[in-house]
């Protein structure tokens, strides 16, 4: 699927591709310059809540199907995945440290994926990257699940302003037409909306 989408692609969605990655740079040196204002507070607010690694490293599936280790605020306890594994998300974890608590409601926990981007393995928007033992299970359960490999993921994206968490394979095939919706109509005009739309999002404290 991705070399028949190459093998289509026009001298516009070259120059989009181009105009893309010029802004993402922009805009990951934006929040990174913010970051560096924030960590301070954060730090200061793990340590006394929840004393270990202010960062937390995930694996998830990139661009072509590529694994990568995003990077996040941790916001769990230490070691919270050391007796069951990969889980869907849920409001009512009780692994959530105080402070990731507000992290995860505002998304302040994704902020350091502009990292991710800087590296190339991520974009400011575009389809969130999946946990691997994830996308096996919804790859053979939803047709065209992959199709979303064939952008770089982002750190908001056009699923996550218009739908909640998903934790079913019910919620990833909703997911996924946004997805593929996105992976169709991509272009500047779509990507400032989502933009713009994903401040109020972080606002209303939604996340989780």
């Amino acid at each position: 699927l991705h070399m028949v989408m190459r093998m289509e692609e026009t001298a516009g969605d070259r120059l989009y591709r181009l105009f893309k990655r010029g802004s993402d740079f922009v805009l990951a040196v934006i929040v990174l310059v913010v970051l560096g204002v924030l960590i301070p507070f954060i730090a200061l607010v793990n340590a006394l809540t929840s004393p270990g690694p202010l960062f937390y490293r995930q694996r998830r599936v990139g661009w072509g199907g590529r694994p990568f280790q995003m990077l996040k605020f941790r916001s769990m306890v230490p070691g919270a995945e050391t007796d069951c594994g990969a889980v869907w998300a849920s409001r009512t974890d009780e692994r959530v440290t105080p402070a990731g608590r507000f992290l995860r409601r505002t998304r302040l926990d994704e902020l350091p994926q502009v990292i991710n981007v800087l590296r190339g393995e991520m974009s400011v928007i575009g389809p969130r990257p999946e946990r691997p033992e994830f996308v096996e299970l919804l790859a053979q359960e939803l047709p065209f699940y992959r199709a979303r490999h064939t952008l770089r993921p982002g750190i908001t994206g056009w699923a996550q302003i218009q739908l909640d968490y998903a934790d079913s394979v019910e919620d990833a095939r909703a997911k996924l037409e946004c997805d593929l919706y996105y992976v169709k109509h991509a272009s500047p005009l779509l990507d400032l909306r989502i933009l713009l739309q994903t401040v109020p999002e972080m606002l209303q404290w939604r996340g989780y």
